[in-house]
Parts: C-alpha cells; structure tokens; sequence
C-alpha cells in the first residue's frame, strides 16, 4: 500500500483477476483485466476497495508495476503484511476469475520524468519496487536512453521481486541501465551488489555508476526504508529537491 489521495475524476470500475505469479515468498503479482482501460503513467497507483458480506469496507493504494500500455491489464505486486486487512485477502483468498473494484491512475508527484533528461537514480525495497520496475519497464518499451540506475535492498536474491528481469534489463553495457541488489542475509555473487543495508557510502557508489549526478531520485518503500535511504542520499551529496519518495504501509 502507499500514500496517495484519489483524483475526484477517478471512478470506480470492476476488473477481473486473470493471473497471479509469484514473484517472493511474501510478494504476488496480480494481473487485472480491467472493465474501462486507461492510461496511466509509470509510477502512479491504483485504490483497490474490498467489500465485506456485512457491508465492511477496505481500501488500500498500490502501486501499478505494469508498463503505460494500451493492453488494458495492469499488474499489481501485493506484499503480504500480516497487520493488514486487504493484503491477507489477496495472498490467501484471491483466486483468477475474481473481481476487484479499483479505481484511477492516481497520482501526479512520483512519476518518471516527462523529458527524462538527466540520468535518474531509483531506490526501492520490498513491494516499493513495483513503481520502478514500471519505470524501468517503460523506459525500455519507449526506447529511452536515459541513464538510470536502480538499487534495490532485499534479505536474499530470493527476496527481489522482479530480480531476473532486472538483471537482464542492466546486461547490455549499451543499455544505460544498472542494477545493484543490496543483500542483508546473504553474501551477494556479483562484484555491483552489496552485502549490507543501504548506506551512504552504497547510494553515493551506484550514483557514480551514473554519468553525471542524478536529476531525478525515486524511493519508495516501508516508512523506516524510505527514510534511511533518503538519509544515505542527503549523505551521498544529492540535491534534496530531486528526491522524491513514495512510502506503503499495512
């Protein structure tokens, strides 16, 4: 779940369950089919609504990890926290065929950059990585060449949702794409990742991967990631206006 207040424009609709994947132990990807298609742009969230028999209601945001597209399916990478009310429902309830009210694309602060000039640094840690994953989606489907780079923390390499696909996005030297995980319970096996939690001296090395100083800086995570990777960014010397930051809850 993130932070976001809805649109007044935004409407409520139906969609359908039409595949789950497991991308870690505690993160699924759901993909809906939804009944009006939008457009939405790469970091922006959706409000998923969940309506008890007793007429309960339960509303969360989360991030779409799914590309702008005209496909009319937005996937959504769900993190099963235990104190949640909407979270537990998709990973131990959901199934394919069910229907889900949602409503958007929302958000207007935390999206990739109309003019994608400057290289851009992306930060992100458990289900936070959603928004960056469709950031580094788009920049591929759309052909840019922007240098950017992404940093993601995880336990183990088992604990990256989208890891394989992002290792190979930052394969071609030619690509102008880097990838570094940072591994806090395991030793990590290539020489651009890290065997620690993020700091400033990590933020400040995989920024010099970087061309030039970042003119953007995305971090989205829990409340405590959010706020020690800005910390090691402040540290790092990058500037406090290019940091933008997304944070999700329970």
């Amino acid at each position: 779940m993130i932070d976001g207040a809805p649109t007044p424009r935004s409407q409520w609709q139906k969609s359908l369950i039409v595949e789950i994947v497991d991308r870690t132990p505690g993160i699924k990807s759901f993909f809906l089919r939804l009944s009006a298609p939008f457009t939405h742009q790469a970091g922006q969230h959706v409000d998923v609504r969940l309506t008890a028999p007793d007429g309960y209601v339960a509303m969360r945001s989360y991030s779409i990890a799914s590309a702008p597209g005209s496909t009319g399916i937005l996937e959504l990478a769900i993190e099963r926290l235990p104190t949640g009310e909407v979270s537990p429902f998709f990973h131990d309830v959901a199934q394919v065929g069910d229907e889900i009210e949602l409503r958007g694309p929302l958000g207007g602060h935390f999206i990739w950059p109309g003019d994608a000039s400057r290289p851009i640094l992306l930060i992100g840690a458990g289900s936070g990585v959603a928004p960056l994953a469709a950031m580094v989606r788009y920049r591929r489907a759309s052909g840019q060449r922007v240098s950017t780079a992404l940093l993601m923390s995880a336990r183990t390499k088992r604990d990256t949702p989208f890891g394989d696909e992002l290792r190979a996005a930052g394969e071609p030297p030619q690509s102008g794409f880097s990838f570094a995980l940072a591994l806090t319970r395991e030793a990590a096996t290539r020489g651009s990742d890290f065997s620690r939690r993020i700091d400033a001296a990590m933020v400040a090395e995989v920024a010099a991967r970087l061309p030039a100083a970042p003119g953007y800086v995305f971090v989205c995570g829990s409340n405590t990631f959010v706020n020690v990777a800005v910390d090691g960014a402040l540290a790092a010397g990058l500037n406090a206006a290019s940091i933008k930051t997304e944070r999700y809850g329970a």
